[in-house]
């Protein structure tokens, strides 16, 4: 019956070892844990990536139509005080979106016609172009801005 219960204090001693070794287990993550972060994060960051792309494209789309509209605005201003439209920028007085081109491709006395792109949107251009002049591609109709 004693080397019973000296073996049964054995065994009870050692349980109580590895559960104290349990117990001091050094808190953190395991690496499977942290491989299921890093997937996680990765879906989506797959998800949000295009929808920030879309949204820079449609900025630089409304920086263009901006600038043709204050472009639209000046020539009008311009032809109320000279009598004619003018394909010269600097006359117009007018400032231009960061990265937008705005080139003014024809003006006569009697209308005007221009084109506007932003390198980061390439190949997309807009134009627009008014009164007695040949329409300007990819403007359709007088006074709208098309873009393509």
């Amino acid at each position: 019956m004693a080397g019973h219960r000296a073996s049964s204090t054995k065994l009870l001693m050692v349980i109580e070892t590895a559960n104290n070794h349990m117990a001091a287990k050094k808190p953190g993550f395991t690496l499977i844990e942290l491989l299921i972060v890093v997937v996680i994060v990765g879906i989506l960051a797959a998800i949000a990536i295009p929808k920030f792309a879309n949204t820079k494209g449609k900025a630089n789309l409304a920086a263009i139509k901006s600038d043709l509209r204050s472009l639209n605005m000046a020539e009008e201003a311009y032809l109320f005080d000279y009598g004619s439209y003018t394909s010269d920028t600097a006359a117009l007085n007018i400032s231009t979106s960061p990265g937008v081109v705005l080139s003014i491709t024809g003006a006569t006395g009697s209308g005007w016609a221009a084109t506007a792109t932003h390198p980061q949107s390439f190949p997309l251009t807009c134009a627009l172009y008014v009164g007695n002049i040949p329409a300007q591609a990819p403007a359709t109709i007088e006074g709208l801005i098309g873009c393509q």
